[in-house]
């Protein structure tokens, strides 16, 4: 019997850990922009969008890297290779942000008031 039970462990650890990765991915919402991490560097560097607008990051990169506001009012985390993490952008403003993991890595979002409605 301790030898079924020893056999089941490495199953339920994978089944655990694959449950986790998968519940800490949630399925990503409609973007109106997707900044692309790659070869070090955010493109695009700058972008505008209105109050409200959601932005998707990807990071198709190697290496892991993070989406870190330089007021630290929004933080991504650690992205892994093909991660993906949004953000809406609640307040006009200029937005810089950089990397944790490699703090030459900046680009700047500029938030503009959200259009009237007609």
């Amino acid at each position: 019997m301790n030898a079924l039970r020893t056999g089941w462990r490495p199953l339920l650890l994978a089944l655990t850990l694959t449950s986790a990765a998968n519940a800490a991915s949630p399925a990503l919402l409609p973007s109106v922009a997707t900044v692309h991490i790659k070869d070090f560097a955010y493109s695009p560097a700058a972008l505008t969008v209105r109050v409200g607008d959601r932005v998707t990051f990807v990071n198709d990169d190697d290496e892991a890297h993070t989406v870190t506001a330089t007021g630290k009012s929004f933080d991504s985390a650690g992205l892994d290779t093909g991660n993906a993490w949004q953000h809406v952008f609640a307040a006009p403003g200029t937005y810089q942000y950089f990397c944790e993991l490699h703090p030459y890595m900046k680009a700047t979002i500029v938030v503009v008031p959200a259009s009237p409605e007609k």
